[in-house]
């Protein structure tokens, strides 16, 4: 692959915090995995990637155990985790909470987090590498949600929506 030339080196702290000044929501993407339990794993990089067929994409380090999971396995869920769920995305990056007990249902094979803001199960459909990353995309089997505020990450903290809010804005058709 050609890659254009750089005309200087990004720094990898940097760039994070330039990516964190994003806001994103938190999810916990989770897999079956042999023997019947599950994995999990916390992720921000998550988008919806289309209407017609309903797919979405996760973006997961080469280097992370998920990415083997993920290559593995038929289906995946998305956990999209509520305003006070911080110890569970705590959790699931690798940051042990003690005390924490973390429950499991299941839809369509494939373990869901028991509460949330939102889940939805997706067929892998196809990997794309990306640099360290490579881009999960999934055909959404299902989709259920709450009337839960989503957790949100923003500069390396996580934090929820201001209490009010204003009115709803409608989504353009296209632009």
């Amino acid at each position: 692959m050609n890659r254009p030339e750089i005309a200087h080196e990004i720094d990898p702290e940097h760039f994070r915090r330039v990516m964190g000044r994003f806001a994103t929501g938190v999810t916990v993407i989770t897999v079956a995995v042999d023997g019947g339990g599950a994995q999990g794993m916390t992720a921000n990089a998550f988008m919806s990637g289309s209407l017609d067929p309903p797919l979405c994409v996760v973006s997961v380090a080469r280097r992370a155990r998920m990415h083997g999971h993920l290559t593995a396995a038929r289906r995946f869920a998305i956990n999209i985790l509520s305003a006070d769920q911080g110890d569970l995305a705590n959790h699931f990056a690798g940051r042990k909470v003690p005390g924490l007990e973390v429950s499991f249902a299941n839809i369509d094979d494939v373990p869901v987090l028991s509460t949330c803001a939102a889940r939805i199960v997706a067929d892998r459909d196809v990997r794309h590498d990306c640099g360290d990353h490579s881009l999960f995309v999934g055909h959404i089997r299902t989709m259920k949600t709450t009337d839960r505020s989503p957790l949100i990450y923003h500069a390396g903290h996580y934090t929820a929506l201001a209490e009010e809010q204003g009115p709803e804005t409608p989504m353009p058709e296209f632009w």
